[in-house]
Order: C-alpha cells, then structure tokens, then sequence
C-alpha cells in the first residue's frame, strides 16, 4: 500500500513506522487507514503514531471521525526551528540559577521534558540538540570538575530502602520486605483497562452496541471499579482460594472499588449449607466484607428468559446427545445442531417441565471456543430440589453459560479467573454480545499451588473417608479452615499471597514459605508463656518460701511495655525430660549432675544434688537446691519451667506427605493415599502449660518459651486444653 503511493524504494523512517503499525495495532481493520497517513506523510514520527493507535483503540465503533483523529495526531502540525529555539530558550531561563549552580551535573533531562511539554508534535532529536547548543552557549565547555562523577548521596539511598520496605496488606498491618498486596494491585500496576473502557482490552469484542451498553453501565456504576470472588459451595476453601480472595478484594479494595461474593450454587447435588457458612466466613477471617452475597440462584429467572431469547436469535439448540458422546476435544457434531427454532423453544419448554430424564435433554450454545470445544452445554436436566429455590426447576445453567451473564448483571467491571479459564474468555465475550447485554472483561492469572500436599475436593474427600485426616480442618490440610484450626493467623496468609505476588504464571510454593510470614507474625502478636511437653519432676529442697511465689513473665520479652503476666514459682517445678542428662556431653550446656541452670524468669540457678529413678532405671525425679542467680556463678544455659500447671494436651504436626507432588505418578506411582506420612501426628497426652493461659478460648495464639507457636484447639474442655503447634520457633534447615 506505501509503495503504490511512494514507489518500490521506501525510506528506513517510513519502513520503521509501517513496521511498528503492524506489530502494534490490535485490531487489523485500521491498518489500511494507519498506512495511508503514513505514505502520504502526514504521520511522520513515532509519537504520532503512537498518538494515532492510542486513538482508534479509545473509537472502536466506526466511522471514525477524521478531523478529530488528525488534531489528536499532530497531522499537519508543523514546528519551526524558531518555536524550539524559543521553547529551550523559555526552559533555560526558568532554571539558570540551578544550570549555573550545577553546571553539567544539572539534570539535562528535565530541561527535554519542559521543551517537549510545549510543543508535543516536535522531533526529539531536534530538540535534544538545541538544548545541548544552549546549554553550551550558556556554560561553555565542560571542565574537568563537570567530568567527574557526582558522588551518591547515602542517606537518599537508605530512606528509599526504609520506603520499600511497606505493609504487606492493610488487613494484616504487618511489614515486611515485599511490596504491599494493595501496592501490586493499584492504579496502573497490572495494566488493567479503567471503568468503561473495556474496548482498549485485547480481544475484546465491540459489537454496534457496545459503547450505548458501556454508558449505562457507567451510569449505574459511576465508573467504580467492581469485582466478585465467585466460589462453589460444594466444598471449603483452600489456600490457593487465599489468593483468589486477596486478587478479588484486594483489587477492588486497592482502586477504590467493591467486591460481591458470589455463590455459582447451579449444582444442587454438591451443595451444603456447611459450605455456604464456612465460605463467607473465611472471606472475612481473612479481614475482607463483600460489598453484597448473592447467588447465582437469584438469577435464574433471568438467565432462564436469556436462555429463550438465545433460541429464538438462532444462537442454542436442544441437543440429545449423551454425556459420553460429547466429551472430549473432538466429539462428533450434534445432529440436532440445525433444528428449527420453535422446535427448540418448544422442546425445551419441556425440559423445564420435567418431560426429559437426566441427561436426555441439553440445552447447547453454537459456538466454538479456544480449545476446540464446540456447543458448550447452557443447561441441563437435574431431578434434585435446590437449597434455595426447592423444587421450582429441574433445569440448571452451566458455568460457562452463567458465569458472564451474572457478571454482567452484578455490572462487574473485571472478571478476575485462574489461567485455566483463559480457553473460555471467547465463550464469555461472545454470550454478553449474543444477548446484546453489558460485556465485562475476563483477566486471568496464575493460581498457586502448594507443594506437600492436595487441594482437590475429590482427594480431601477420599483422606477424610479413609480415616488419614480427621475432616476438613484437619491441621495437616491446607484449607482455610485447617490453617486457622492449626493456628495461622490470617495476616500470615495474606502476607503469603503478596510475597507470591500478582503473577499470569502458576506459581508452586513450598510450605516453609508460608511457615516464615506466620513467625512474622506470630512473633508480634504470640504473648509467651511456658509449656513442658515430656515433664520431669524437680523438688528444690532450700525453696527460700514457705507457700508459692509470683514470678512476673513479659508477654513480650523484646517489648516490655506490652505488659507482664504472673505465674507460680513453688517448691515442685517440672522441666522438659531433655533438658537433663546424667552425663554431661562435650557442647551440653543443660542441666546435669555438677552442671547447674537457670531458671527462666525467676532470678534462680537450681544444682542437682540427688536423681531418684524407679525400678527398671528410667529418672523419674530429682531433687535440687536453688541459689539466687546474683550470687550464683552464671550458668551455661536457663531452662524453661511449670509450676502449679494445668494438663494439657498437644498435638505436634508434620507435613502429611513424604514427597512434594504426591499426585505425580513419576513420584509416587501408588497414588497420593500410598504417599502419607506415618509421622505427620505426634499427641502428646500429658503436656503442662503454666496457668497464665487459663482464660484461653479457641484459636488463642502463643509462644511456648522454647517449643514454637501453639494454638488453642477447639476440642478443648473444661479441664483439658488442646493446643495446635502452628510452626516450631525457627525452621528445620532440612525443610528449606
């Protein structure tokens, strides 16, 4: 086209041009439009260019309005070397103090920016180079001061460290290095497209209708940004759904938007209202309030009447093809494919009325979509009352039907999915314009997977009936609810998902990583208190009191200002059965005969002066003096203690798998159930824990001095605790 108007020997400037309208236009029906003004050179620079794309991908809708294109431009627009001379000239004068100050260390950029803020249309080079004439002209030729290097200035450098280093999600208020969640999902930072401008998205369809649709939607929205997190309830949330949750909210959140949870219940075989309550209720553990619940089955009346009108525009068909016949990525093509309209309508009429069995009837769309699925299935016939609706229908829409058109209902401005829905984004744009109805944007990205373990409804359900884990909160799992049970704090998991980050990749993590943010956090939040797992009596014989003394414990050792709690010291003490030996080893630093310890908290040292053990030899108690700890030589080592405790029991948790993908059969050709851990439960029946933590409730945190981080079980009762350790103190070097 170029050379029909400039002749077979084309320029490298206009080749380069041509070259990047092809590479950059999306949308190939302007390219012919592009290619004129470029061969009749009225587009002469890269900035018009990208000026004139930017234009036909904000007026999608045709014709396009010439005058106002060429103006957008510059078309036709000349610059003068006079009108540089004086912008630079303007420019110079504004900062002569600096130039002068700082002579060829000033920032020459600035000085381009301003001059090209003036006059948008001018070449860049052109200017460049009267700048550098005048900045001569003004400064004369730079001596060997200007040459040297302007010393870096360590104390910019360091306070934009300290910037960097921001919270990790406003809900968790906890900081670490990692940009914040909020930080990767606002503004410009994931290139999405704004309210109302869904048409710049790529491969968005405009239709002669979309731009009056997408005015109604701005009028109904006001141009807030509106997200939804639409979860199944036939199951309970995992981690990978964490950052679901956080994208979902966090993006709405972010930009000032709001978020809906949504319910896809349009399988009434697999829903529970167990589902339903401990959905929501992980949604807000996790510090996030949907802007509005609702269902899918609040629209069924209106995606039954879209379902009529797609029939009638020629769109969906009933099909009587079996299941078996239509799955995979080649099933053979639907006889009924062409059948008359009223036919359809008719028959389908029946499928609403209960004429066809299970599976005898469907309702299919006539489309093909990315992956080569032809005629995804609208609806299909089920017998099973709903939770919501009861008996009124025995017809239910399909995902790939209901998903988009809720969507548009709820005026959802981005449908943020997993990649693997990326097959069906056709399917979704091409349903809305079907039915001439508001078209959201579909935006996907990487889900996130963790090693250790298994996330599928199906394989949870399998441990739960093989008796490997107890139900869904089972602490070994990594749903939602196991994590919370096991002690997580919700800030922990956020934190996680911000170190993951906002990827398009799938991401698979190791569990150490999300084990490190819960120390993060468990560290501020855990008061600590003592607990001895193995207890070993020790009577100090020369207690210095006649009853029990009060020992002050800092919640916080590293904080003293968040206060103390007071725990019995009494003439009986027990410490962990580890922390004495009869012979001291070279490196133990523990109690052992001739070998004294510290008391943690107490101001004592205790020295062993007899070990009473029963009949077959094992040490069933020692007897001890203690020693005020200023007089006393300093001891290798202090040891933590209970005194007047309260039993409890505690159960020790390791990774439920031996191998990282227990669903690959490479790694484990025996299935995941042969890959279970024999040692991922260790009960501890007879553990005490000092009475600070008398008052505990369900899902109270702590440190146990020297043992790791422990939550309160809800199986507790009265007069037995159960505590979870969450993560032990520092990570085993041998699960990095």
């Amino acid at each position: 086209q170029a050379r029909s108007a400039l002749g077979p020997a084309l320029d490298k400037a206009t080749g380069t041009l041509l070259y990047n309208t092809a590479a950059r236009l999306k949308d190939p029906k302007h390219l012919g439009f592009l290619v004129g003004y470029i061969a009749r050179r009225q587009i002469l620079t890269d900035l018009q260019l990208s000026a004139a794309l930017e234009y036909v991908r904000s007026h999608p809708l045709e014709p396009l309005d010439v005058a106002d294109f060429e103006q957008a431009c510059g078309v036709g627009v000349c610059i003068t070397p006079e009108q540089i001379e004086e912008a630079v000239e303007a420019v110079i004068s504004k900062h002569r103090a600096e130039l002068l100050a700082e002579r060829y260390h000033f920032n020459m950029g600035l000085l381009m920016g301003e001059a090209r803020n003036q006059l948008r249309w001018a070449d860049g080079k052109t200017i460049k180079n009267e700048v550098d004439l005048q900045v001569l002209h003004l400064l004369g030729p730079k001596t060997e001061a200007d040459l040297e290097k302007k010393p870096k200035v360590a104390k910019a450098r360091l306070a934009l460290a300290e910037k960097q280093k921001v919270a990790v999600v406003e809900n968790g208020d906890m900081g670490t290095e990692t940009q914040s969640l909020l930080d990767q999902l606002r503004g410009e930072a994931l290139k999405f497209h704004k309210p109302g401008e869904n048409y710049k998205t790529e491969g968005y369809v405009v239709t002669p209708n979309t731009m009056a649709l997408l005015k109604q939607h701005l009028a109904i929205t006001g141009g807030q940004v509106r997200t939804r997190f639409p979860p199944e309830p036939n199951g309970i949330l995992h981690i990978g759904h964490a950052k679901a949750i956080n994208f979902n909210f966090g993006y709405a959140k972010a930009n000032g938007g709001v978020c809906f949870l949504r319910y896809d219940d349009t399988n009434p075989e697999k829903e529970e209202e167990k589902y339903f309550t401990a959905i929501r209720e992980m949604v807000e553990w996790l510090g996030y309030q949907p802007y509005a619940v609702t269902h899918a089955s609040d629209y069924f009346d209106q995606l039954y009447a879209w379902a009529l009108e797609l029939i009638r525009r020629g769109q969906a068909y009933v099909c009587h093809q079996k299941v078996e016949e239509i799955k995979g990525h080649n099933p053979p093509p639907s006889p009924w494919r062409d059948r008359p309209v009223e036919e359809s309508l008719l028959l389908f009429e029946d499928m609403r009325k209960g004429k066809f069995g299970e599976g005898e009837a469907t309702l299919r769309m006539k489309l093909v979509m990315e992956d080569g699925k032809m005629d995804p299935v609208a609806y299909r016939v089920k017998f099973t009352p709903h939770h919501r609706t009861g008996d009124k229908w025995c017809i239910y829409p399909t995902y790939d039907y209901t998903h988009c058109l809720c969507d548009s209902i709820e005026h959802i401005t981005h449908s943020l999915c997993t990649k693997e829905f990326q097959a069906r984004r056709s399917s979704y744009f091409w349903l809305c314009n079907a039915l001439d109805v508001y078209c959201p944007v579909q935006w996907e990205y990487g889900r996130l997977n963790l090693l250790y373990t298994v996330v599928s409804k199906r394989k949870i359900i399998r441990l739960v009936e093989t008796g490997a884990v107890r139900d869904w909160d089972d602490p070994r799992l990594f749903t939602l609810t196991a994590l919370r049970r096991r002690g997580f704090p919700p800030e922990a998991i956020n934190n996680f998902c911000a170190r993951v980050g906002v990827t398009v990749a799938q991401a698979t993590m190791e569990p150490h990583l999300l084990e490190a943010c819960a120390r993060e956090v468990l560290n501020e939040q855990a008061p600590r208190a003592m607990a001895v797992l193995e207890p070993l009596k020790v009577t100090i014989t020369n207690f210095p009191a006649p009853k029990a003394l009060e020992v002050l414990v800092p919640n916080f050792p590293a904080d003293e200002s968040r206060g103390f709690h007071k725990v019995p010291f009494h003439q009986t003490i027990y410490i962990e059965e580890t922390d004495f030996r009869e012979e001291a080893d070279k490196g133990y630093k523990r109690l052992a005969p001739g070998q004294p310890v510290g008391l943690r908290h107490t101001g004592y040292v205790i020295t062993v002066q007899n070990v009473i053990k029963d009949v077959s030899g094992r040490v069933i108690e020692l007897e001890v003096t203690c020693t005020k700890s200023d007089v006393a030589e300093k001891p290798k080592a202090f040891i933590h203690w209970v005194s007047v405790p309260l039993a409890c029991e505690v159960r020790l948790y390791e990774r439920l798998f031996l191998h990282k993908n227990p669903e690959d059969p490479s790694e484990v050709p025996g299935g995941f159930l042969s890959d279970l851990n024999p040692d991922s439960l260790r009960v501890v029946h007879n553990a005490l824990v000092d009475s600070s933590v008398h008052s505990a409730r369900p899902f109270d945190k702590f440190q146990f001095e020297r043992l790791g981080y422990f939550s309160m079980d809800p199986d507790s009762a009265e007069g037995k605790m159960v505590f979870n350790r969450t993560v032990t103190l520092k990570e085993d070097p041998g699960k990095a």
